[in-house]
């Protein structure tokens, strides 16, 4: 992911893709079941952390939408996934079941971020407003371009797609919820 680590410099982190059913999240989104795996109950599991090496350190990994402790009895990657194996998740059937969940972590498990990072779910949801004070709307999701990370506000433009970089990021305060944007030629015109 683009963006330097300095203060002021958005930085936003993957895993952590908002519980829909959360406005103050507890658990951080660290994958996404796929599909089971084989027939002895292991699960296919989307990464969608940066920090994927850390998913072996957990004992107790939390999933579904009121998330639901399961202790973990192995996790080994295999090509971009990770296969998990919890316990009593013991045949096909029981990991079909899980399908479409979220993978979750305590908050308090989630890797510490330097100043100026974020993690998405501390993104999403904050008002957007223009150095001149207009309102965009609000941060909607946040995409991953490689570059750097774009910030999607929905409002009473419409859509509007905000580059995550310093010379149009000038403020974000998350205690607000507040973005000040200064906003680059032609970008909302069209």
């Amino acid at each position: 992911m683009g963006g330097a680590r300095r203060p002021g410099k958005p930085h936003t982190k993957r895993g952590s893709a908002p519980p829909p059913w959360s406005s103050e999240p507890r658990f951080v989104v660290v994958g996404r079941v796929l599909r089971p795996h084989g027939v002895r109950g292991e699960l296919r599991v989307e990464i969608l952390t940066d920090y994927p090496e850390r998913l072996s350190s957990h004992h107790t990994l939390y999933i579904g939408p009121e998330p639901t402790p399961y202790p973990v009895e192995g996790i080994r990657f295999h090509r971009g996934v990770a296969l998990i194996k919890l316990v009593g998740c013991d045949d096909r059937n029981a990991a079909e079941e899980l399908r479409g969940q979220w993978v979750q972590i305590p908050i308090e498990a989630a890797v510490p971020l330097e100043e100026g990072e974020y993690y998405h779910f501390q993104v999403v949801g904050v008002e957007v407003v223009t150095t001149e004070g207009e309102p965009l709307g609000r941060v909607a999701e946040v995409i991953e371009t490689g570059a750097n990370d774009v910030y999607v506000v929905h409002g009473p433009r419409g859509e509007v797609l905000i580059p995550a970089i310093e010379d149009v990021v000038r403020e974000l305060d998350l205690e607000a919820r507040r973005m000040v944007v200064e906003i680059p030629p032609g970008l909302l015109e069209g």
